[in-house]
């Protein structure tokens, strides 16, 4: 693995890069991450299968699969209308409850981390080639915080300010197994992926090679 991600090259403490916008590092276990990898390949084998979402003619360079709800560039459904129109697998109980978990930590709010109910999760699987521009999490009616997770190979995470792509933006390292969780004034900051250090996932985590990210949202939109 680059210097650039060694964990002796970094200070891995935690950090606030934004108010509202907290990086844990280390949350989950090598165990955890491993569980988490083999549903990924459960849901993966679902009745909708992982694609590349579409920004208007060019295909993203990552592959999704979403839970509770589907995910399509500025729109929800339950079906996944712009692959095979199938239902998406159900929100289940357990990332629930991990994601209350994560915004308890993250927020020290025990109170607030009880409040936060997503009901979808955008899977995404990110290739040694793969990255994500510069981007906001705004199609969501509920500006309830966004929990991020990452397993597998490290990646270089440019998260920005609310006001545009360019900068003021920040750098940081995402590894295998940290948390980052965002909201309250930083919930709509431009971020996105610039880099996957490829050979970077540590032994025992459930991948050889590439990077999966979780992210679970409170999509605001009820039961329709």
């Amino acid at each position: 693995m680059s210097t650039l991600f060694s964990g002796d090259f970094l200070p891995r403490e935690r950090s606030t890069p934004s108010p509202g916008a907290t990086h844990i590092p280390g949350w989950l276990t090598l165990e955890q991450q491993h569980w988490i990898v083999e549903r990924f390949r459960e849901w993966a084998r679902g009745p909708v299968p992982p694609r590349a979402a579409r920004i208007g003619a060019y295909p993203m360079s990552v592959r999704t699969v979403c839970l509770g709800w589907h995910w399509r560039p500025y729109a929800y459904s339950r079906e996944a209308v712009d692959v095979n129109g199938n239902r998406v697998l159900d929100f289940p109980e357990w990332l629930l409850q991990l994601g209350r978990r994560a915004v308890t930590e993250a927020t020290g709010d025990p109170a607030a981390g009880a409040a936060y109910t997503p009901d979808t999760a955008l899977v995404n699987f990110y290739d040694s080639a793969a990255s994500m521009g510069m981007h906001q999490d705004r199609d969501e009616r509920s500006r309830a915080p966004v929990v991020s997770l990452s397993i597998g190979d490290a990646c270089r995470f440019r998260w920005g300010n609310t006001e545009g792509r360019g900068r003021p933006y920040r750098d940081l390292d995402l590894l295998s197994g940290d948390l980052f969780v965002f909201g309250g004034p930083s919930r709509l900051a431009y971020h996105g992926v610039t880099r996957i250090e490829s050979g970077s996932a540590p032994a025992g985590c459930g991948l050889e090679s590439g990077r999966l990210n979780i992210t679970l949202r409170e999509t605001g939109l009820g039961e329709s």
